[in-house]
C-alpha cells in the first residue's frame, strides 16, 4: 500500500437542510483527483467525523470508495474514544471496502502511555485493517510519546502515524521512526515542508481541500529534498495558511468551498459558520491569490 505524497483530510459538505450533499462530495473528489492528490482521508476530524450518524459515515464511505473507484486509497477515520468503539468502527469500515483506518488517539479520557500501546495493538489485531496511528493532542488532550509509537511499529498491521506536533524536536524524533514498512505522515500544514525535508513520506493535509495542486507541489519538492523549491511552494501557501488559522477547523477551510464551487460553508454544531467580516475577506483574498499565481505559472 502506497501512502504518501499528498494527501487530503477531506471535509464533509452539508446541505442547507444539514443533510450530507453528496452531489457537493462528488465535486470535491474530482477536484481532488485533478489537483494530484495522492490519498483521501474519509470521516477524519476535519470531516467532522463525530458529528455523523452510523448511518451517513456507511454513505459517506461508500460514495467515496465508488467514485474513486481505485485510483488513489481511501483512508476511513475510525477512531473513537474507547477501544471497543474503536475497533467496531473500523471493522465497518473494512467491510464497505476502506484502504486503512486513521485511527486518532483516545480523546478526552487521557490515557497512559501503555494504554495508547493496548488501545492501538488491540485496533490493530482486531480491526481487520492496516492502521495508521494519530496524534493530535491539541484535540485530545493526550500525547502519544515516539517511544510508544517505536513500540506499536513492530506490529504489522500498524503501517505508519500521521503526528500533528510541528516542532522541530517532535519532527526529529519521529523521522528516525521511519523504516520501509512503517511511515510517518505530517498533521500539521504549517510545518509539513520541514517535516517532508526531514523524512516524511507526506501529509495528510487540511489546506489541500481547497489547494490541492499547489500542495502536491510542496510535497513532490520536499519529499525529493529539494529546499528551494519547497520554499517557493510554502511561500506561496503562506496566506491561505494564515487565513485558515483564524478558527477552529474546518469551520474556515469550509468557508472556502463555496468560492470554489464546491459546496456550502456549513458545519454541524457545536461548529458554527465562519462570520461575514474581515476573516471571510482574508480567506477569500488568499484563495484568489493563490489563483493569479497558479496562472501566471502556466
Amino acid at each position: 500500500m502506497n501512502i504518501r505524497g499528498s494527501i487530503c483530510a477531506l471535509v464533509t459538505p452539508f446541505a442547507a437542510d444539514g443533510t450530507l450533499d453528496l452531489a457537493a462530495f462528488g465535486r470535491m473528489l474530482d477536484f481532488q483527483i485533478a489537483g494530484g492528490t495522492q490519498a483521501l482521508v474519509v470521516a477524519g476530524s476535519t470531516g467532522e467525523a463525530h458529528m455523523l450518524e452510523h448511518d451517513e459515515f456507511d454513505r459517506l464511505l461508500t460514495f467515496a470508495l465508488e467514485h474513486v473507484v481505485g485510483r488513489v486509497p481511501v483512508i476511513a477515520g475510525t477512531g473513537e474514544a474507547g477501544t471497543a468503539r474503536t475497533v467496531a468502527q473500523t471493522r465497518r469500515a473494512r467491510a464497505l471496502g476502506a484502504a486503512a483506518a486513521l485511527v486518532v488517539v483516545p480523546y478526552y479520557v487521557r490515557p497512559t502511555q501503555q494504554g495508547l500501546f493496548e488501545h492501538f495493538t488491540a485496533v490493530a489485531e482486531q480491526g481487520g485493517l492496516p492502521v495508521l496511528l494519530y496524534n493530535v493532542p491539541g484535540r485530545t488532550g493526550c500525547d502519544m510519546l515516539p517511544e510508544t509509537v517505536a513500540r506499536l511499529r513492530e506490529h504489522p498491521a500498524i503501517i505508519g502515524i500521521k503526528e500533528a506536533r510541528g516542532d522541530r524536536e517532535r519532527i526529529s524524533a519521529l523521522a528516525e521512526l521511519v523504516r520501509e514498512d512503517f511511515v510517518y505522515l505530517s498533521g500539521d500544514d504549517a510545518t509539513a515542508g520541514e517535516a517532508m525535508l526531514a523524512g516524511a513520506a507526506g501529509t495528510i493535509s487540511v489546506v489541500a481541500n481547497l489547494a490541492p495542486q499547489a500542495f502536491r507541489a510542496l510535497c513532490d519538492a520536499a519529499t525529493a529534498g529539494d529546499r528551494a523549491v519547497t520554499a517557493r511552494c510554502h511561500a506561496a501557501l503562506e496566506p491561505l495558511l494564515q487565513a485558515l488559522d483564524c478558527a477552529p477547523n474546518p469551520i474556515a477551510v469550509k468557508a472556502g468551498l463555496p468560492v470554489l464551487g464546491l459546496g456550502s460553508a456549513l458545519p454541524r454544531l457545536p461548529l458554527v459558520e465562519l462570520n461575514d467580516g474581515p476573516d471571510r475577506v482574508r480567506l477569500h483574498q488568499a484563495l484568489s491569490s493563490l489563483a493569479s499565481l497558479a496562472t501566471a505559472a502556466g
